[in-house]
């Protein structure tokens, strides 16, 4: 899909949160998205429905948006604004949401973008119909420490005072050794971890209409103290939701693993390019 880039100052834009299958629209009452003062309504597109808002222009521009990338509160703010409009609406039917900062320059314009890619709404909408999305992350168990600095703890020599204090004959082997056993732990670990990640992703992947493996997250991050194995996301029917918390609940007491369930949210991942 194109969106349009407003560049005028003074002129409006369409703002398009999402589209959705409902006959008649859904209510919108109380909802007040990314622009204060104008109303989230709906744009006929057929047999679909785009929600939408007007907006300022001047607000979207590229170098106003660029400036809204760097103010970490303003762009949470419009984010969770963006995100409560789809929200509501995939709460009361089948929604595909669209990306933030989706624009057109008028309601032709964005009808008739919209409404070519009719076809590819329909799919989308098909395959989602009555699911939702839950992410599941799995952390290995934590690693063994080295309980301080063993060079500091090896053995001395007794005798002289010249003698004292240096490290007694074959403690740099035994050190040595403690940190070859050590590194094999962590690596047995590791792998253990990975094969319990596995099992939890195949598992859920049964209980699943489709799954996501996304990119662990790394040090740095508010899990960075924890090695995360799997960060994935799944497609889950509605139905099939309690059944899905009893295997989570399941796997953690089999495996004693760290193993985060979340959801159900709208299903983003799996919308497709639209």
């Amino acid at each position: 899909m194109t969106e349009d880039s407003p560049e005028a100052p003074g002129t409006t834009a369409l703002y398009v949160y999402a589209v959705c299958r409902a006959d008649g629209g859904p209510a919108l009452d109380g909802v007040s998205g990314v622009a204060r003062g104008e109303p989230v309504r709906t744009l006929p597109l057929g047999s679909l429905t785009a929600i939408v808002q007007t907006v300022r222009a001047a607000e979207f521009t590229d170098e106003a948006w660029q400036e809204r990338l760097t103010d970490e509160p303003e762009l949470e703010r419009y984010a969770r604004a963006h995100h409560e409009v789809v929200s509501v609406v995939a709460a009361q039917a089948p929604t595909v949401p669209l990306p933030l900062a989706t624009l057109y320059t008028a309601e032709d314009r964005a009808g008739l973008v919209l409404g070519n890619e009719s076809a590819r709404f329909h799919t989308a909408l098909e395959r989602i119909a009555h699911h939702a999305e839950w992410g599941v992350k799995v952390y290995a168990a934590d690693s063994p420490g080295e309980d301080g600095d063993e060079t500091a703890r090896q053995p001395c020599t007794p005798g002289t005072p010249e003698d004292r204090g240096r490290p007694a004959p074959g403690a740099g082997r035994a050190y040595l050794e403690r940190r070859r056993n050590l590194r094999a732990r962590h690596e047995r670990q590791r792998e253990d971890s990975l094969r319990v990640a596995e099992t939890v992703d195949t598992q859920v992947c049964r209980l699943a209409k489709a799954s996501r493996r996304l990119r662990p997250h790394g040090p740095g991050t508010a899990d960075g103290h924890r090695l995360q194995v799997l960060n994935a996301t799944y497609l889950v029917a509605d139905h099939r939701a309690a059944e899905l918390e009893l295997l989570v609940k399941d796997l953690r007491e089999r495996t004693g693993a760290g193993i985060e369930l979340s959801g159900p949210w709208v299903p983003y991942s799996f919308v497709g390019e639209v």
